[in-house]
């Protein structure tokens, strides 16, 4: 049952992503730009998690990758909303 949350988890936050690159596209507001990439950045954090928490042993552990990427994210969209600010 969790693996089903995180995929689903890791589906939604990927379709975030795209609307939020959709919208970039149309508009051309650089802070949309920043979001979508800090939600691609989590959709592949979430599927890190699926990953290592149902899919491989527990011998191998993506723990410290999971909390990167998810930090890498997050830094792209400080980044974003503090240079890239009106």
């Amino acid at each position: 049952m969790e693996a089903a949350v995180y995929l689903l988890g890791t589906f939604v936050v990927l379709a975030c992503g795209v609307l939020l690159a959709r919208g970039y596209r149309q508009s051309g507001q650089r802070l949309l730009l920043w979001s979508s990439i800090c939600f691609f950045g989590l959709a592949l954090s979430n599927g890190l998690t699926f990953l290592d928490l149902s899919l491989l042993p527990e011998a191998i552990d993506l723990h410290m990758l999971r909390h990167a990427v998810t930090g890498v994210a997050t830094l792209v969209l400080i980044y974003g909303l503090v240079w890239d600010s009106e």
